[in-house]
């Protein structure tokens, strides 16, 4: 049997980031560049990258356009949610759940054990891959129903 999936199963590995400095303007250059609605926001240490937050394009929305605030007055720093809840890439997907409805997350950063970026879950993510276990299912059940008259004619 398998092991339980985890939260380093699942994530996005190439996560695209940027720093606190970082103008808002570029930053939402780099979403639609790339095609995301999620920043990491990282500091940068000797180890590696630290997440310390997110920017995603409602924050953007809601916090700055809503508000009819200047974007070329701001940095991700000013907008971004700070000290956003991380799963390590052990924790079971029932674990990182439970942590992203705490939190009220539908993203979060993905660290290992010295809490360095490796990568992103999002609940997309989570979504998939429920779909390809619920289409597994179908299958196991429209094979066993083929079946059944071959072994009980």
């Amino acid at each position: 049997m398998n092991p339980a999936l985890s939260a380093g199963d699942l994530c996005t590995r190439e996560v695209v980031v940027a720093h606190r400095d970082l103008a808002l303007t570029e930053a939402a250059r780099l979403m639609r560049e790339h095609h995301v609605g999620c920043l990491v926001i990282v500091d940068e240490t000797a180890e590696g990258r630290q997440p310390v937050g997110l920017l995603t394009d409602r924050d953007i929305i809601t916090a700055v356009v809503a508000r009819n605030i200047d974007l070329g007055t701001l940095c991700t720093g000013d907008v971004m949610s700070s000290s956003p809840v991380a799963a390590r890439e052990s924790d079971s997907l029932l674990d990182a759940l439970a942590a992203m409805r705490r939190a009220g997350a539908r993203r979060v950063p993905v660290v290992d054990d010295r809490s360095l970026l490796q990568g992103l879950l999002a609940l997309d993510d989570v979504i998939e891959t429920i779909g390809e276990q619920m289409s597994m299912l179908v299958q196991v059940l429209a094979a066993a129903r083929q079946r059944e008259p071959q072994r009980r004619p």
